[in-house]
């Protein structure tokens, strides 16, 4: 490994059903393009793309989301609130991985819109420890 990293922020329920933030660093490694090095994740599995827009009058009640899934912010900003009512916003380029399924879930409120996100759907049998480790 080379140290170089990419945060993204979780959001998983606790033992105490809600939601909380964990900031996680996932390891890149350096990898060859051509005659340029580049760094790299390993890859994370994924069943499918949403490209989402929502809107600035959006409901900030909270919520779960339908699955666990990698959020991207593209453009806009959001600040989220989990249930011990820490608050994070996230602008263009921010990675979230959100996977609140149940519980309280956690609420957004939409700073500048509309915000588009790029969504990345999980399999169920991703395993988002072991992808981190490497």
């Amino acid at each position: 490994m080379t140290g170089k990293a990419q945060k993204v922020v979780r959001v998983y329920m606790g033992e105490d059903r809600r939601s909380h933030f964990e900031d996680v660093m996932v390891p890149m490694g350096e990898f060859r393009l051509g005659t340029l090095f580049s760094y790299k994740t390993e890859i994370a599995g994924v069943s499918g793309v949403v490209f989402r827009e929502n809107p600035l009058d959006g409901s900030p009640d909270f919520h779960t989301p339908p699955r666990r899934q990698f959020v991207i912010t593209l453009v806009g900003a959001v600040e989220l609130q989990v249930g011990d009512g820490s608050t994070r916003v996230f602008g263009p380029g921010d990675v979230l991985f959100a996977e609140d399924v149940e519980g309280e879930g956690h609420s957004a409120r939409e700073l500048l819109g509309p915000r588009r996100s790029l969504i990345l759907p999980v399999p169920d049998a991703f395993d988002f420890r072991a992808w981190v480790a490497g």
